[in-house]
């Protein structure tokens, strides 16, 4: 309930009837208390806060030859001052705020606000920031398209997700109905002309109403000339120079328009190999792995940030110690990479050595290609086992660039770097590719920068490339769930049709598989609201079975209005197959309505699926703050905290703490173990991957509240990990600490992917 109004502030006893306010037109007139107090009370509409206190601190802020904008700043300050755990919906009010502030810049700037959409499109293609694709409509289109955007929506953010909005997103004078509206208008105009307008509104009010986010590449770009929407990509270096500069100067190309990369150095050969018939000619990986570190840094895109670039290599390669080295301070600093982020792509035979405390061998790649014929890199499950016991027994006899390491001290040693910089990330090879539906046309080599999203890659021919948006669990409700996820495939599928991949193999990817990526946010919001905890496997597997159900059954129905994806002849879908490569079997086993999924499996041998893989859950981290959720499927950091900015520090909690306090674990004292099980559940339904970061406080009885003086041990983390792969799992992203009851966290990569 809003609390009782006391008596009147001392706003209007403090002598202001002299002040002069200088407007934001430049223009100055006699402070009027009457409009502050209309502006704090439209701020503070239906939330529970009191508007008197706001008023209040005001007072010893005013003085003569204060702007407009100061005033409005100083009551934003006043309002993020007085936000706590106990009244959270300040920051509601410090939004409204700011958006309150680009309304009057915006009308200053341009002399309208809200009103004329189809003047604004016309003056934004003009000033060249509205892609002309947008006059595919008629101006009499445009004008009805300009009735549907509701401005009240724009009072929906808080503060963080306000600035990151209006800063990260917003064209210069465009308000914030008019991106999505734009965004929605472009998604739908590959649409049948008698059906765009109809898709389009559709379309708007998901995004608007921040049931569906879409990613980064796709809200920031997608408006402007030539603007790549894609999010992630995947590519793979051969053993050869064309092959090693050509994927350099693809990264550069995806990092030039904001995309995350990910590079599988695998095939390349070890330091000490052959070169030109000379052996110990070979500097091996780190020296590549610096040239694609040196171009993230180079080509910033467009000067918003470095670029990302996750290199991967497999977990047998004989410089697997020395990756595990190269952002270590120690040793020489001109075989070191400290912008990239490591990933080890890891098989199955390696896992079970580790739990046996068997010895691996780390092999070269050119030796073992050239003497036996095997391209290691290639292979996976029995496949892989059967050619590494065969290069085993010729040690010594044909192979001889090898070492031979006991396993258990290699994930120690992987471990110690995880904790210490929160990489590498781990990729489980065998688990990713034994899912994977086109396994007729190739393999995954490891996944990309959020390790969400992967398919299959050929080096110089296809690279994978992926959108993706994300459902807003948060503010959508059960009933709802069927309609939205087959708006977000409709909105991917088309953003294929209307992007521009960087490069020649991203283009013949897409072409060819047609990869989406929808994914969910604000789980632990969903389930506060139910009063619910991680530890409800049963209900979590359900509502992703639904998720999951409605993405394929969207895919399939696209299908029957668009046709397959090219290669689905003889995938695992074409086979009766469905989510994960799963037979038809499981989901009997498994699924709580089991009519449906045999339905849809006849329903996709008879008419295809439009997408090979539809659905991948990304880590949200910045997105999140703008769709006023929790990020992605994780339980929250904290329930109330200050996350530091470059103006200050700013408030940050989840949207129902008010109501449902109780029921949002804090993950910085979560037993990691609940984490993995929820997100293996959840993996059962998700058909690529989950962005998995793991958060390990390293502080006394945290988690052995009746032995206060017991902290978390390394064998605690080793059997979380373990516990990860043996779940089903397919990666996992960072791993994050908590020290000293202080969050240590890595860099935000995310922005530069799904974000």
């Amino acid at each position: 309930m809003q609390q009782t109004l006391s008596p009147q502030p001392n706003l209007l006893t403090h002598n202001t009837s002299n002040i002069q306010v200088i407007r934001r037109d430049g223009s100055t007139t006699l402070l009027n208390i009457a409009k502050i107090r209309s502006v704090v009370e439209w701020a503070c509409e239906g939330k529970e806060v009191n508007p008197i206190t706001l008023e209040a601190g005001l007072t010893t802020r005013l003085k003569n030859g204060v702007t407009t904008r100061e005033i409005q700043d100083n009551l934003i300050d006043c309002a993020l001052g007085m936000c706590s755990p106990s009244e959270p919906e300040w920051r509601y009010v410090a939004g409204r705020l700011h958006i309150w502030n680009l309304w009057k810049d915006v009308i200053v700037s341009r002399g309208y606000g809200y009103g004329d959409y189809a003047k604004t499109v016309r003056l934004q293609v003009e000033a060249n920031q509205y892609d002309r694709q947008i006059l595919t409509y008629s101006t009499e289109e445009l004008s009805l398209a300009g009735t549907w955007i509701n401005q009240e929506w724009d009072k929906d953010y808080d503060y963080a997700g306000a600035v990151l909005l209006t800063k990260r997103y917003l064209l210069p004078d465009e308000l914030p109905q008019e991106a999505f509206l734009t965004c929605a208008l472009l998604l739908a105009s590959v649409e049948a002309p008698q059906q765009r307008l109809i898709v389009a509104q559709q379309f708007y009010e998901a995004i608007a109403r921040r049931k569906i986010s879409l990613a980064t590449p796709i809200l920031a770009n997608l408006r402007i000339p030539n603007g790549s929407l894609s999010s992630c990509f995947i590519t793979a270096i051969d053993d050869n120079l064309e092959s090693i500069f050509g994927e350099i100067t693809n990264t550069a190309r995806i990092s030039k328009n904001g995309g995350g990369v990910g590079v599988n150095v695998s095939r390349i050969r070890s330091t000490g190999s052959w070169v030109m018939g000379k052996k110990n000619a070979s500097g091996g990986v780190v020296p590549w792995i610096k040239l694609l570190n040196d171009t993230a840094i180079a080509v910033n895109q467009g000067g918003r940030r470095a670029g990302a670039v996750t290199v991967g290599v497999d977990i047998w390669h004989l410089d697997v110690p020395e990756f595990l080295e190269m952002q270590t301070e120690n040793g020489d600093q001109r075989r070191k990479a400290y912008d990239v982020f490591p990933q080890l792509v890891i098989t199955d035979e390696f896992m079970r050595r580790v739990v046996a405390k068997q010895e691996w061998t780390l092999v070269d790649p050119y030796e073992v290609r050239t003497k036996l014929g095997i391209e290691l890199a290639t292979l996976w499950g029995e496949q892989f086992e059967t050619a590494y016991r065969q290069i085993e027994s010729e040690l010594d006899q044909t192979i001889t660039l090898y070492k031979k390491i006991n396993a258990r001290e290699l994930f120690k040693e992987i471990m110690r770097s995880q904790v210490e910089t929160g990489m590498p990330y781990l990729a489980f090879k065998d688990t990713i590719n034994r899912a994977n539906p086109n396994q007729h046309e190739g393999y995954i080599p490891g996944v990309n920068l959020c390790c969400e999203s992967f398919s299959n890659v050929k080096p110089g021919v296809e690279s994978h490339c992926c959108n993706l948006v994300s459902i807003n669990l948060a503010n959508t409700e059960e009933t709802e769930l069927p309609n939205i996820c087959q708006l977000a495939v409709r909105i991917l599928d088309n953003t294929i049709d209307l992007t521009n991949p960087p490069f020649a193999a991203s283009k013949n990817h897409n072409d060819k598989y047609r990869t989406i990526g929808v994914g969910c946010m604000g789980l632990a919001d969903w389930l506060a609201k139910r009063r619910l905890t991680y530890d409800h496997l049963s209900e979590i597997s359900y509502l992703f079975e639904e998720f999951g159900y409605w993405c394929t059954h969207a895919s399939m129905e696209l299908a029957k209005e668009r046709g397959a994806y090219s290669a689905f002849a003889g995938s695992e879908w074409s086979k009766g197959k469905l989510i994960g490569a799963k037979p038809l079997e499981w989901f009997l086993e498994n699924a709580r309505d089991q009519e449906r999924w045999v339905n849809l499996s006849q329903d996709i041998q008879t008419h295809g699926i439009r997408n090979s893989h539809i659905s991948a859950i990304a880590p949200n981290t910045s997105s999140s703050l703008v769709q006023g959720c929790t990020a992605s499927v994780l339980p929250a950091y904290s329930k109330f905290f200050y996350d530091k900015w470059a103006k200050g520090a700013v408030p940050i909690a989840p949207p129902f703490l008010q109501d449902f306090f109780w029921f949002y674990p804090e993950n910085k004292s979560l037993d990691q173990r609940k984490v993995v099980k929820a997100v293996a559940t959840m993996q059962k339904w998700i058909d690529t991957g989950i962005s998995m970061e793991l958060l390990f406080n390293l502080n006394q009885g945290v988690y052995f509240p009746n032995e206060p003086e017991r902290c978390l041990k390394a064998k605690d983390i080793y059997e979380t990990l373990i516990l990860a792969w043996e779940s089903g799992c397919k990666a996992v992203y960072y791993i994050r600490t908590v020290q000293k009851d202080d969050f240590k966290e890595s860099n935000d990569t995310c922005v530069a992917c799904a974000n």
